[in-house]
């Protein structure tokens, strides 16, 4: 059955979408009930066709971005001391791990309400596209849902990784025990088999959060169905909008950096101070109320608003198609609700 109240699927709407469509066909990324390329491209289109959706989104990464300052701001020491250590080098240990995230928990809470509440608002545009209020974003069962699943997930991953892990050097043991010459040769090979191992396994569960919300329940391993005989388009849809917004980003930030370097130099400064004018000098809120650093800020709202939508969209709209059949004929694009 088709997904009542989804947002139409991506057809051929203009030379760009045309090119990239046919460019993902040829690379052999369609297969019958689900189309790679059009997943792929479907951020793009929702954000072209959803200004007032898509403005909000902007706006509430901003906001997000400012509490983030706030919260960085008047952050204890001994949070601060847990964030560094979870960013450090060094392995920690599990008691030192736990130590750690019971210290951060706040902060961590509040990355994964954000990342669930952004998360949400792409999918209610696609599957609920008449809830418009408040550009999709709310605070609700659903972003609780998804704050719960990701921790569900974020555990099974440490799992996995662990299972993996002892998997791989247990062989490598018992290879070195006959052969060490030809163990030391397998390392990293033997490494790049794990990272494909849970790369795929990834993959394979990727779909769980579009479940998830589509259907208002915490469901980890549906999408494991979903996706049997759909890995490789799967994956090309997530390459394929990846390597879309990578390139996109790296020409706003060299857009960004020519035009701060002007404006520098302009008012004479010097160019090599473009870097030092986008960061601020201390974590305290005087230092980021600048003009370079709020022009910062304010483009990257926008780029990560079209990052989430970009990243996001892929898995729902594989959801959509995969979960049941397609629709009949191909729809066409509605007006923007709300």
């Amino acid at each position: 059955m088709h997904v009542r109240g989804v947002s139409p699927n991506l057809a051929s709407k203009g030379e760009a979408d045309s090119f990239l469509l046919l460019w993902g066909r040829a690379l052999g990324t369609r297969m019958p009930g689900f189309s790679a390329s059009e997943a792929a491209l479907e951020g793009f289109r929702i954000t072209r066709e959803n200004p007032r959706a898509f403005g909000a989104w902007v706006g509430a990464s901003f906001f997000f971005s400012v509490l983030a300052i706030i919260v960085d701001a008047v952050m204890p020491p001994s949070v601060r001391q847990g964030l560094a250590s979870l960013n450090a080098d060094q392995t920690l240990t599990p008691g030192q791990l736990l130590d750690t995230l019971v210290l951060a928990a706040p902060v961590l809470i509040f990355a994964l309400a954000v990342l669930s509440i952004t998360s949400a608002a792409v999918y209610r545009l696609i599957f609920r596209h008449d809830d418009a209020r408040f550009g999709y974003l709310r605070l609700g069962a659903d972003e609780l849902r998804l704050m719960g699943l990701t921790v569900i997930c974020f555990g099974l991953a440490i799992i996995l990784v662990v299972a993996v892990s002892l998997l791989v050097g247990t062989v490598l043991s018992i290879i070195a025990i006959a052969m060490p010459e030809a163990a030391n040769a397998l390392r990293w090979p033997a490494a790049i088999l794990s990272l494909a191992i849970v790369g795929a396994v990834m993959v394979r569960l990727s779909l769980a959060p579009v479940a998830t919300f589509a259907e208002r329940r915490i469901t980890v391993f549906e999408s494991w169905g979903l996706t049997r005989g759909y890995f490789w388009p799967l994956l090309g849809a997530y390459a394929l909008a990846l390597a879309c917004i990578v390139v996109i980003g790296i020409l706003i930030l060299i857009v960004f950096t020519l035009v701060a370097g002007a404006v520098l130099v302009a008012t004479g400064g010097q160019l090599s101070d473009v870097g030092l004018m986008l960061k601020p000098q201390d974590s305290s809120l005087k230092s980021y109320l600048s003009v370079g650093i709020i022009a910062y800020m304010i483009v990257s709202s926008v780029f990560s608003a079209l990052w989430n939508a970009v990243i996001a969209a892929p898995g729902a709209v594989a959801y959509a198609q995969l979960h049941g059949a397609p629709p009949s004929r191909p729809l066409t694009a509605q007006p923007e609700a709300g």
